[in-house]
């Protein structure tokens, strides 16, 4: 097992990260020009949102198929084959010539994204031994949160001055340097062996069975849930506010809107943070703490000023992704087998939760503008503060459960 502090733990946890990074700056390159593009092709807020939303129901869609072929052919084929297709992909993006086309070519997108987000986190389970994996699993969601940040300046900053397809181009030529950096380092596994005549139905209907058996498994359906619907909050509330920003009274230019995700740097600390918190403390807890600074954050936000609505963000991102960072740790650690397929449904309610939500926060926004985006987002808080307690009650049942059969 790789251990911390030793020279494939360096390796592979830099190699992991920049992986990490260039999936999350190739999902979100679109999203701070979402209210530029609605301009450009003359359509609403919410239609427009389908640049974004394309690229993570597919990206939650392909997860899953993406993790049981890595059943058959290794964690480490996956995550390269995914990283490499990124550029390709990219580049056709600049054929399109309608929204619905250059959703279609997002949708692809997320697709090709989903490999590597599919087995990441299982590669990580397999190889790196259990102080290593909390610390490399808090590295990976801080990586994912540069990611955001660097892929929305990017596409914000280079759109308004050269256009999307500039940014398009830029994003797949970096893509391409990074996926053979990563080829470079990253060490191929040593603890999982595919099966040497393929993947064979029995197979198949095995990993269908871990599906049932994780989705049957209460405290990690728990944890898949917090995980959708925290991730549902917290990238459409940026999104909001950055319709809200364009607008008047603000009518703020997109570069300047763009740097909006800077406050991502806060998500950034806190999710590193996670791994050292799950040493010392519950995790549910921590899923209790990072939820009710999200919400701070949200209500911060509602104030009229711009360095209260910074810090409203902050707020958002800090607790977001502390949440994030513990839930998904938590399902790759309690899934009694298959971990590959447990990670990858998490993140299919993770993703799904964030293309949904998108949908429900924009419309909200529409209607009340900032006021409704609270009242709508009041009740996914609420689902969330719920889903946390469940999980803390059940952990504690079947800890006390554990118990009394030690003793008997």
């Amino acid at each position: 097992m790789i251990q911390v502090g030793t020279a494939p733990y360096k390796k592979a946890t830099f190699a992991l990260a920049l992986g990490s990074f260039l999936v999350f700056c190739n999902l979100y390159l679109f999203q701070p020009v979402l209210p530029v593009m609605a301009e450009q092709f003359s359509v609403s807020a919410t239609k427009v949102n389908w640049l974004l939303a394309a690229g993570t129901f597919s990206l939650a869609l392909t997860l899953v198929p993406w993790a049981i072929a890595s059943e058959s052919v290794g964690r480490y084929r996956i995550m390269l084959v995914s990283l490499f297709l990124l550029p390709i992909v990219g580049l056709l993006m600049l054929w399109a010539d309608s929204l619905f086309l250059l959703s279609l070519a997002r949708a692809l997108m997320g697709m090709a994204l989903a490999g590597f987000a599919a087995v990441a986190v299982a590669y990580m389970a397999e190889e790196f031994s259990t102080k290593a994996l909390m610390l490399a699993v808090g590295t990976y969601i801080s990586a994912n949160s540069l990611g955001g940040i660097f892929g929305r300046l990017f596409g914000g900053i280079t759109t308004e001055y050269w256009g999307w397809q500039v940014a398009v181009v830029g994003m797949a030529t970096f893509s391409f340097i990074g996926a053979c950096i990563v080829w470079w380092l990253l060490p191929k596994q040593q603890n999982f062996s595919p099966p040497k005549h393929g993947f064979s139905r029995a197979q198949f209907r095995a990993q269908h069975r871990f599906i049932v058996q994780h989705l049957r498994q209460r405290s990690l359906w728990l944890a898949m849930l917090i995980g959708g619907i925290n991730f549902a909050l917290f990238v459409n509330l940026y999104s909001v506010m950055g319709f809200r920003l364009v607008a008047p009274p603000y009518s703020m230019p997109l570069s300047i809107t763009s740097m909006i995700f800077l406050c991502y740097l806060s998500g950034t600390i806190t999710a590193k943070l996670s791994g050292r918190w799950s040493q010392s403390f519950t995790v549910t807890s921590g899923m209790l703490l990072g939820s009710s600074v999200s919400l701070a954050g949200m209500w911060v936000a509602a104030i009229e000023s711009i360095p209260a609505m910074l810090i409203g963000l902050l707020l958002i991102s800090s607790g977001a992704f502390f949440t994030h960072s513990l839930a998904y740790a938590w399902v790759s650690r309690k899934a009694k087998s298959a971990k590959a397929t447990a990670t990858a449904l998490y993140l299919v309610h993770y993703y799904v939760g964030g293309s949904v939500g998108g949908f429900y926060l924009i419309a909200c926004w529409q209607h009340g503008a900032w006021y409704g985006v609270v009242a709508g987002g009041m009740v996914l808080y609420m689902m969330l503060f719920t889903l946390c307690v469940w999980l803390r009650r059940y952990e504690k049942q079947t800890v006390d459960a554990s118990q009394v059969s030690s003793l008997t």
